[in-house]
């Protein structure tokens, strides 16, 4: 078990840029924060690292340990852009890439990543701005890399903009209403197959909940029963606490920027609090 009791699950959108300051970019809070945590003897491990000393025997982790996670997977966790309002955006990789080349620290994130490629391209028209800034073209090279690992954040994210989902009753925008098999086994198993056939050299362990919702069926059914199949070994939510050995693997917490903090100062307090 780790050395650490308790770990805390940082998480970013890298499509909250709406605006050039903290509280509105998290591509800037990101460096802020990768910055306030060096100083105040906060280590980034990889968040599959933390999910194997927690509940797997992995190897211990130092106190002080975090993980840093991204969510739904769009360029702007890769690649620079120049956002039509708000100018150059440093990708979230670039942000990392930038924090280890200057303090010469180890630093790594998981990308949780919406799987499906049309469900992509639509979204790509309906929560930007259509110019193809939702690819997997940089998946690989992120793997290959080693610092951002690629990981299931469901196959559609049965969201809201989309004219189809696998939600076959048309319930959209909320995950917990994910209550039956063959839904299940689209947005996770089916999910985890198309990661592991585009990425050969590793295998999907990890799922993060769309909007951070769970249904009781999820949690405490199809997950653990169906481990054998889809290989996960842990699922997260959004409950704003420390990740904790006692914790359910099957809706592990995580603090999400902008929702649980807005300052390096209220980070600070979080991390104190929890």
């Amino acid at each position: 078990m780790s050395s650490t009791s308790a770990i805390p699950v940082l998480t970013y959108h890298a499509m909250n840029v709406n605006g050039v300051d903290y509280a509105d970019n998290d591509h800037v809070a990101l460096a802020a924060d990768l910055a306030w945590l060096h100083a105040h003897g906060w280590r980034i491990v990889p968040l599959a690292a933390a999910v194997a000393a927690l509940f797997e025997g992995g190897a211990a982790l130092p106190p002080r340990s975090c993980a840093i996670s991204f969510d739904d997977g769009s360029w702007f966790d890769w690649h620079d852009l120049d956002h039509p309002a708000y100018g150059r955006q440093r990708g979230l990789a670039g942000v990392l890439r930038d924090f280890r080349d200057r303090y010469g620290a180890a630093v790594h994130a998981t990308s949780f990543v919406i799987v499906s490629p049309d469900a992509r391209a639509e979204l790509d028209r309906t929560c930007m701005l259509g110019l193809g800034w939702w690819g997997h073209d940089w998946w690989p090279a992120a793997e290959s890399e080693g610092l951002v690992a690629i990981e299931s954040h469901s196959f559609d994210h049965n969201h809201h903009t989309l004219r189809a989902t696998a939600q076959k009753d048309g319930r959209t925008g909320r995950f917990d209403v994910i209550e039956d098999e063959a839904t299940a086994d689209i947005e996770i198993l089916h999910a985890s197959r198309w990661l592991d056939a585009l990425l050969p050299t590793r295998r999907t362990r990890l799922f993060a909940y769309p909007y951070g919702q769970s249904s009781a069926f999820l949690r405490d059914d199809y997950l653990p029963r169906r481990a054998a199949d889809h290989g996960l070994v842990a699922a997260f939510g959004t409950e704003p606490r420390m990740m904790r050995a006692t914790d359910s693997r099957w809706n592990l917490p995580r603090f999400v920027c902008g929702a649980d903090w807005r300052s390096t100062d209220e980070l600070a307090r979080l991390l104190a609090a929890a």
